[in-house]
């Protein structure tokens, strides 16, 4: 009889426990389900209300009075409140705001950038470059950007706007115009294609220099146009001709021609043998 009770009382305390241990299992179910969501609504939330207003630009670049630059530049920003068809971008000076090189409202630009400056990026691609033309000795900078969202019934701002005074490009002029290099075969065989290179580097790829020669005629002349590196390009033209012998010791020239008029040139002798 004491044998059963014990074993009935046994009995009940193992029916507890698993009870105690569903409960506190239920409740450790309960409980990474809650830390699960909170997770995905955080996820969520970052994506929405989150998001981080970023520019990368060139900092540093060189420019040809006269000629024009390429200030290349894109941007990320939080898209959940800011719609791209609603994007403004803006370029101004760092440290005064109000002096405007570029705004869709002509208007606003300082008078001596009127005309001289314009988007080329499309921002609805995150895509903020900017060209200024008949670059003058003050175009120096700082050039900043700035990205505005506008209402769409007024084309007014909102309070959504950034600017990016912490990442800013700077110009230095060149008032030496860039020469052309040439590159050429070790040595000229009377009778036997030779090809000559002559190339230049710039920052105006809307506007590129024109490489010309002190001789050849069209078809033997090809261009070709290269991306260097950010706000850098090259044009480069390859002279392919047969020389003869009594092109030994003659002068083959290159001229570069930029944007604006100015001019370089780089001169080889030429060694027929």
């Amino acid at each position: 009889k004491q044998l059963r009770q014990d074993s009935n009382a046994f009995g009940f305390l193992i029916s507890q426990l698993r009870g105690v241990y569903i409960s506190t299992s239920f409740r450790q179910m309960v409980h990474k389900r809650k830390i699960t969501m909170c997770l995905v609504l955080a996820a969520i939330c970052s994506s929405v209300f989150g998001g981080e207003w970023r520019a990368t630009v060139s900092k540093n670049l060189e420019a040809l009075p006269s000629s024009c630059v390429v200030l290349p530049c894109t941007f990320t920003h939080p898209e959940s409140f800011l719609p791209n068809s609603r994007l403004r971008g803006i370029w101004h000076r760092k440290d005064k705001w109000e002096e405007i090189f570029y705004h869709e409202d002509g208007t606003k630009i300082l008078d001596n950038f009127k005309g001289r400056t314009q988007l080329l990026g499309n921002l609805g691609e995150n895509n903020c470059t900017l060209e200024i033309i008949e670059v003058k000795d003050h175009d120096n900078g700082p050039f900043c950007f700035r990205i505005e969202y506008v209402q769409k019934d007024n084309n007014q701002p909102t309070k959504d706007k950034f600017s990016f005074v912490e990442e800013c490009s700077q110009i230095k002029m060149l008032y030496d115009t860039p020469k052309p290099k040439l590159g050429t075969q070790k040595r000229a065989i009377p009778g036997k294609a030779y090809t000559v290179t002559c190339s230049v580097r710039h920052t105006c790829p809307s506007r590129l220099p024109q490489l010309t020669w002190s001789r050849g005629s069209k078809d033997e002349i090809t261009e070709v146009h290269k991306h260097i590196h950010s706000g850098i390009w090259e044009t480069e033209s390859m002279l392919a001709f047969i020389p003869e012998e009594k092109d030994d010791d003659t002068e083959l020239t290159c001229t570069a021609t930029f944007n604006g008029g100015r001019k370089s040139f780089t001169t080889l002798l030429l060694n027929v043998k």
